[in-house]
């Protein structure tokens, strides 16, 4: 927000320069971003009567004049400006003066004509960018005074950067109040008393949507004079604020929302037909605004319209059918109270941003209307003269805000702040600031004033002595603390030691957005259905992952066409994968995911170039599964998923709950998800990994491991992983370890059958093994897979 600050000194005006005033708002929550002067620099410049006015005689768009400044001669000066008439006054740069931009004025001819100074223009004062002709003083203006005098030019205008909940510092009389209360001033309220009502013209109001918007008032003013000017004054107080002035109506409006924080807004009323409805509007229903584009607009939108028609966006832009124009004769005068939650976020829907919106979005005060509309007719009156009719308010008081009741504990202050304030300090404080207060010895009993709708809690109100006291006056004082270790369950494994055993095995972390291309995830799980976002940033990026899969391979593919050939990146992040009984309709759930590509070293002489295959990606889960220290648990089986080729998927079982995946990406994704090579990948839920079995002590043997190798013939479609997992269950007491070193299949084995070697290490705690006890303990072995495999032992 912008505002001069001779405003606001109209308003209090506390001892301190601008600097310090500066400093006093920022420390205070209003944060100063930037303080200009009002007008360029210059000097040298005097207010004018123009005397004489005629044609110059060389030249026909100049006129020579004869103006008075005051001194013993009157001063020839030659202008060009199109408004430049007799008796108006004027700002007059005299011989000597310097304008912005160190421009000198000297004695000149133009055309043969002398001239003694210059009549000035609003952009050769340094006062804005109109220059379409002189700028015309009021005829009040007393000849010969400095300009800058005048005109308060030696002004600043400072902008404020207010934090959303601070909606009742959008006005002068908002900021006014801050500065008072932080330096104990009393505000001089403007005085608004009720304006004469002169006409019997009213135009009946409904509130058709009362809970959007619980007051309305309304009034008519009859034969106004659209040709009559704003005054100087008024333009001038616009102009320090940022806001160019368009017509007295409008400008009058403008006045009002900046020196309440209030918008309003008028109509022509001979464009009204029967009552005024506040109601929202029917779907797809036009309205052409004042900047001439029409919009359809959304039925949740709040619109102010008559009985046959859209007039307005509530609280956001005006209608052109409906709006005030120079042929306007009567007009009503709108001052609205509006529910912010039913305002906010509309005006970016039809891509507007209004002073009116920007207010109504953060809250106005409910009770400040018929005071704005009180002001606003004085002003209206004033200026364009007219006869104004009685207000007429449509009210739902049950739909109004309600003020807040706090309790405010003194102990609990302290503590908070570490600082004690006076009781007799802190009421003056929270009474500046317009709230009731009934206090205690140790309480304060606090109602917030109807402009603070951020007030709500007990905290709120510590925040406010807080600020206002001073958080340089509040001592520092360091906090006493005290130090515990955070209990970290030693069965639970932190995700970093997961990170750990994957950066050992070349892989690299990737962060991935939790929303992804939905033509790819569906691809990969076409029988799972993300959750879908309302607005997306793109539509390529619309609907929540329900694996980490796709942003992995994504990530995969970016570097593969950046000639990246052996790539490995693992993410852990949640999957939202659908559930019907969640009340979000998704769950959450934590997962680990790696995929990988290329060969398994380097480019190298000394070692062998092979490609990463199923079994690379199988052995990185199986590290992260050793660690949970129960890998008997844990079972491999062959299984079949949308996402995986076909006989290269394994499911991960613990307790026979399938707890991930891993195997290689179908080949009719590749081309989907721009994959030029053949993709490992794997998924793992968090929870499984993270939770493990603790160690148990047990004695080291001392007597040596005796290894016997077995040979067998088998049927091809025997699971290797099920016939290992079934000799460790026989209940051999001196097994401690099974290996597959070799599975062949050719020359010598009959058709439809594998070799497998397996390697048995058998170890006692008490004893060195006999060959009688190794023995048989390798029969039992052999029979086992005789009886269940149908296994031949080979020669």
């Amino acid at each position: 927000m912008k505002f001069s600050e001779s405003w606001l000194r109209e308003w209090v005006n506390p001892k301190l320069d601008t600097n310090a005033l500066c400093e006093q708002l920022s420390m205070a929550g209003l944060e100063v971003d930037g303080v200009e002067p009002v007008a360029g620099e210059f000097s040298g410049v005097v207010v004018g009567e123009v005397v004489e006015c005629g044609q110059h005689p060389d030249a026909d768009k100049l006129q020579v004049t004869k103006v008075n400044v005051g001194e013993d001669e009157l001063l020839d000066i030659v202008c060009g400006a199109p408004n430049c008439r007799l008796g108006l006054k004027v700002a007059v740069a005299k011989v000597g003066a310097v304008l912005p931009g160190n421009f000198k004025i000297k004695k000149a001819k133009l055309r043969g004509q002398p001239s003694f100074g210059m009549l000035c223009s609003f952009s050769e004062l340094g006062m804005g960018e109109d220059h379409s002709g002189i700028l015309e003083l009021p005829v009040d203006a007393p000849v010969g005074d400095d300009i800058r005098d005048y005109l308060q030019l030696n002004d600043q205008q400072i902008e404020i950067d207010l934090t959303p909940n601070r909606a009742d510092c959008l006005g002068i009389k908002g900021v006014a109040r801050e500065l008072g209360v932080l330096n104990q001033l009393d505000v001089n309220e403007v005085e608004v008393d009720d304006a004469p009502v002169a006409s019997n013209q009213t135009r009946g109001i409904v509130l058709d949507a009362p809970k959007a918007c619980p007051r309305y008032l309304g009034r008519v003013i009859e034969n106004v004079d659209m040709s009559a000017s704003s005054p100087l004054w008024l333009q001038e107080k616009l102009r320090r604020s940022g806001v160019r002035s368009i017509d007295p109506v409008v400008d009058v409006t403008n006045y009002v929302l900046l020196e309440f924080g209030h918008p309003m807004h008028a109509f022509d009323n001979d464009c009204l037909n029967g009552d005024i409805h506040v109601r929202f509007a029917n779907q797809d229903e036009a309205l052409t605004l004042l900047d001439g584009n029409e919009v359809k607009i959304n039925a949740d939108t709040l619109v102010i319209a008559d009985e046959t028609k859209a007039l307005a966006l509530a609280g956001i832009f005006g209608g052109l059918d409906s709006g005030v124009t120079e042929s306007t004769k009567h007009i009503f005068l709108e001052s609205a109270f509006f529910n912010p939650d039913d305002i906010l976020g509309k005006s970016r829907q039809y891509g507007l941003h209004t002073d009116a919106s920007h207010r109504y979005e953060r809250g106005v005060d409910p009770s400040l209307q018929m005071q704005a509309m009180q002001r606003a007719t004085q002003l209206l009156l004033d200026i364009v003269g007219g006869d104004a009719g009685p207000v007429v308010e449509a009210v739902s008081s049950e739909h109004l805000p309600q003020r807040n009741k706090i309790t405010l504990r003194q102990q609990r202050l302290e503590r908070v702040l570490g600082t004690k304030i006076p009781s007799e300090r802190v009421q003056d404080m929270l009474e500046r600031l317009g709230m009731d207060v009934e206090s205690t010895e140790t309480t304060y009993t606090v109602v917030a004033p109807s402009y603070r709708f951020d007030i709500a809690i007990e905290e709120d109100l510590i925040e406010e002595v807080a600020r206002i006291y001073g958080y340089n006056n509040i001592e520092n004082v360091a906090p006493i603390a005290r130090l515990s270790m955070n209990p970290h369950p030693e069965k639970q494994l932190e995700l970093n030691t997961l990170k750990q055993v994957l950066l050992r095995q070349g892989f690299q972390e990737a962060i991935t957005y939790s929303f992804v291309d939905p033509k790819k995830q569906s691809a990969l799980f076409p029988d799972m259905q993300g959750l879908v976002l309302p607005h997306p940033i793109s539509s390529d990026m619309s609907v929540m992952r329900v694996s980490l899969l796709p942003g992995l391979l994504s990530a995969l593919s970016y570097n593969q066409k950046r000639q990246q050939n052996n790539v490995k990146l693992f993410e852990s992040g949640l999957a939202f994968l659908p559930n019907a009984n969640e009340k979000t309709k998704v769950s959450q759930i934590p997962m680990l995911a790696g995929v990988m590509s290329g060969n398994t070293n380097d480019e190298h002489w000394g070692k062998e170039n092979q490609a990463i295959d199923f079994f690379d990606a199988k052995a990185v889960v199986e590290q992260l599964v050793a660690l949970r220290a129960d890998s008997s648990q844990v079972s491999f089986e062959a299984d079949t998923c949308s996402a995986y080729h076909p006989g290269q998927c394994a499911k991960i079982l613990h307790d026979g709950k399938l707890v991930g995946r891993v195997g290689a990406i179908h080949p009719q994704h590749q081309k989907v998800l721009g994959l030029s090579t053949k993709v490992y990948a794997f998924e793992l839920e968090q929870g499984f990994l993270s939770d493990r079995k603790l160690p148990s002590i047990d004695a080291i043997s001392k007597y040596p491991v005796n290894r016997r190798d077995i040979a067998v013939t088998v049927d091809e479609s025997v699971e290797i992983g099920k016939l290992l997992k079934s000799i460790e269950k026989i209940g051999i007491s001196n097994l401690v370890d099974i290996n597959l070193f070799d599975v062949y299949q050719g020359q010598g084995i009959e058709p439809g059958h594998k070799s497998l070697a397996i390697s048995v290490w058998l170890q006692s705690k008490e004893k060195t093994l006999e060959d009688s006890d190794i023995q048989n303990s390798v029969d039992i072995v052999v029979r086992h897979l005789q009886d269940h495999y149908s296994a031949t032992l080979r020669d």
